[in-house]
């Protein structure tokens, strides 16, 4: 059998921001984040991003299960699907607004 595939996340703590992994630091784009099809890689990077929590960049990283569709990564559970699209209260802002550009809104004050 197969080892399940994998995304790591975490919170971005300048603006909340959910981020994902790609090579060593955080990305905005779900569509941009490695997938792990081995579990030890998953658990390397893991462990690579305490590193970032304890610099405090991010918090609460994790790893969660992701399928292929099409040659494309999908988050399989429901709160991954939502965290990927961005806030589900206001479409016409964050990462599903499409004049939104960066993805991201900088809320520092």
């Amino acid at each position: 059998m197969a080892e399940a595939l994998q995304v790591l996340t975490a919170n971005r703590l300048r603006d909340g921001d959910v981020v994902y992994w790609r090579g060593g630091a955080w990305v905005e784009a779900f569509a941009d984040a490695d997938v792990f099809a081995a579990k030890e890689a998953a658990d390397a990077a893991l462990k690579a991003a305490a590193e970032s929590v304890a610099a405090r960049v991010v918090v609460n990283p994790y790893l969660f299960a992701v399928k292929d569709v099409g040659g494309a990564a999908a988050p399989t559970e429901e709160r991954e699907i939502v965290r990927a699209a961005g806030p589900s209260v206001r479409t016409d802002l964050g990462k599903q607004a499409s004049n939104n550009q960066s993805g991201s809104f900088d809320v520092s004050i």
